[in-house]
């Protein structure tokens, strides 16, 4: 297909590549039948555009099972609206369909905090919204289940993942029970996939019947309310709190989130199970973390690294233009935060790759023929928990606390950052790299210490990154400075803050460069006051940040937080937590950020003589020396 090739060649602008079109996985029959097949193995609907990359699932599952031997095609974005001809176009898999909403929640991708129709979508070519539908894995089984009722329907992905138990529904405002009962799937992979997924295949390959598939770990399924649960020896079972239940008693749905998530986070779990109606949804324990060779073996399958060809004349795909020259170098996040959802579909334990397969991908980006000398970012979804584990795991076997670093750092937990250092350092020397940046957010409170030969360590690490790998700025996210907000949050004290930020001065200072420090902070969080949002725009003000980036708390469905927003009391105790839910009250809070506007000045100062609080309006109102010359406060954030 020459026309396509040469499409694409010149939307990149670069010089024409050695790929064909059957380097990617098939998209429609005439692919199919370029690679001389006459049937499929399993067909893959995706509510993301097909970018065969280690950063997007559906690419990650195709590859995984193609490299089993299986013929594998994706359908990237079909049209839900028409007769269902996208839905048709490849037939009946011999095995079963799998669907994925894509790299986010649909309802998520799909809307802001104040429930406004986004105009774009990243994860389209050209940026272009209208392409997936709400609940989009709801959608696209429904769909298949209407024209292929007897062919299996396996779902995944984050949205898939997150709404496995009842759940709380932000954007329609209500309970919605466990997504298999709401799509007609047949089995639902949670969490990261590989090793279910690969388990899966083995099994099938072997001729076990599908409905018979019910013992998978990191799996879910159905059953009718009166039969028995399948017997498997080693595993305990918990029942949850129904989901009638749930919506006619908060309480309860509240009560059901802490097994759920002490469950999601055990290396020994148990098996979770909850009646919906007249049948029940069972949730088998997860596997162990990704081993090493496991990690690696997922990362070097055969990607192109690139879009699909069919998306030349579209334009480029946002998303994919953030991270074509990144390196994902370990999953999960111990750090528990009651607004994130990353530790309940990756996990708490860091599962890593190993340093050959780091380098060697970035030798493959330094290949790519719009490569230009950097990389955009050696990281992970928190930049500097690579290699960190328990010092004792029969310690960590027996924890079910959510956090490894809340509300303190555990004994048990090797904090070192050596093993990061060593991979930065070996980047940096490539004659290829000119730069190599740490773009994800870093947990600084996990670089401040009062042993003393422990922040050596840490300061060599910093130094590091502040020396070679910023570009112009460190991302950091203290989230709020009030106590009690962050107690909510799972964070650590403010005062963590200042401290990093006086060793991060201080080693800038030395080296001669100026790059601020940029934190993110959430207003509308469960805990936070107008009180609260106003001293953090007090005490960020003081600490020369002008406050520009800038995040209203968004609930999704299984995290601490959004169990807050919804049912009005903290899972673990029961106990009532103050939580904002009107937009007009959640503007408010939002408006604290921006107190150096002049529409908001004559409101601050009423908004606080209200509360009794003039000292905050007094700090917000004053002028500094460049105020009064007419100038913003010096540093955007």
């Amino acid at each position: 297909m020459p026309g396509i090739k040469t499409n694409y060649t010149r939307i990149m602008n670069k010089k024409m590549t050695d790929y064909a079109i059957t380097d990617w996985l098939p998209t429609t029959l005439r692919e199919v039948r370029d690679r001389g097949w006459d049937e499929l193995d399993v067909i893959l609907f995706s509510g993301d555009a097909y970018v065969d990359h280690p950063a997007f699932g559906a690419a990650v599952v195709g590859r995984i099972m193609e490299s089993m031997g299986l013929r594998v095609a994706i359908v990237p974005q079909p049209n839900w609206k028409d007769d269902g001809r996208d839905f048709k176009k490849l037939g009946r898999p011999r095995l079963f369909f799998g669907v994925t909403a894509g790299c986010m929640d649909s309802m998520v991708n799909h809307y802001t905090a104040n429930k406004r129709k986004r105009s774009d979508d990243a994860y389209t070519p050209g940026g272009q919204h209208g392409f997936r539908p709400d609940y989009a894995s709801v959608v696209y089984s429904r769909k298949l289940k209407q024209f292929f009722p007897d062919v299996p329907v396996v779902m995944g992905g984050i949205e898939a993942s997150l709404r496995r138990v009842t759940h709380y529904d932000y954007w329609s405002d209500s309970l919605r029970p466990g997504i298999l009962a709401d799509s007609g799937a047949d089995l639902l992979v949670y969490g990261m996939g590989e090793q279910p997924l690969r388990e899966l295949i083995r099994l099938l390959k072997r001729g076990v019947p599908f409905e018979n598939l019910t013992t998978l770990p990191q799996t879910a399924f159905i059953l009718e309310a009166s039969a028995p649960l399948p017997r498997v020896k080693k595993w305990d079972s918990f029942e949850l709190h129904s989901h009638e239940s749930c919506l006619e008693d908060k309480l309860k749905y509240a009560a059901n989130f802490k097994p759920i998530e002490q469950e999601s986070n055990k290396m020994h779990a148990r098996r979770l199970h909850q009646q919906v109606g007249d049948r029940r949804i069972v949730i088998n324990p997860p596997f162990p973390t990704m081993s090493e060779k496991e990690m690696d073996a997922s990362f070097d399958l055969p990607y192109t690294r690139l879009p699909h060809p069919k998306y030349a004349r579209r334009g480029r795909i946002p998303a994919y233009e953030m991270i074509r020259h990144s390196v994902n170098m370990h999953r999960g996040c111990f750090g528990g935060c009651s607004f994130c959802t990353i530790s309940a579909h990756q996990g708490k334990f860091i599962a890593n790759r190993s340093k050959a397969s780091i380098m060697k991908e970035v030798e493959a980006i330094t290949r790519m023929p719009d490569y230009k000398g950097y990389i955009s970012d050696l990281g992970g979804p928190s930049a500097n928990m690579y290699r960190m584990k328990g010092k004792d795991p029969d310690i960590c076997a027996r924890c079910v606390a959510p956090s490894c670093i809340h509300p303190t750092i555990c004994h048990n937990l090797d904090t070192s950052h050596q093993a990061m250092l060593d991979i930065y350092k070996s980047v940096d020397a490539l004659p290829t790299v000119k730069k190599a940046f740490v773009s994800s957010g870093i947990r600084y409170d996990m670089l401040v210490s009062d042993d003393e030969q422990e922040q050596k360590q840490h300061d060599a690490y910093l130094e590091q990154v502040i020396k070679r790998h910023t570009s112009g700025r460190l991302k950091v996210a203290p989230e709020h400075t009030s106590d009690d907000v962050l107690k909510v949050m799972r964070k650590p004290s403010f005062t963590r803050f200042h401290t990093f930020k006086k060793r991060y001065d201080a080693i800038s200072r030395r080296l001669g460069l100026k790059q601020p420090l940029i934190p993110y902070f959430i207003s509308s969080h469960p805990g936070s006051t107008l009180e609260s949002m106003a001293n953090l725009a007090c005490e960020t003000k003081k600490l020369g940040f002008h406050l520009e980036q800038v995040q209203d708390f968004t609930p999704t469905p299984m995290t601490v937080a959004t169990v807050i927003y919804y049912s009005g009391v903290h899972p673990y105790t029961l106990k009532p937590v103050y939580t904002v839910t009107h937009r007009e009250e959640k503007q408010k809070q939002f408006r604290f950020f921006f107190w150096w506007k002049k529409e908001n000045k004559a409101w601050i100062k009423n908004t606080l003589k209200k509360l009794g609080r003039d000292d905050l309006a007094e700090c917000l109102l004053a002028s500094d020396k460049k105020e009064k010359k007419g100038k913003r406060p010096p540093r955007k954030a």
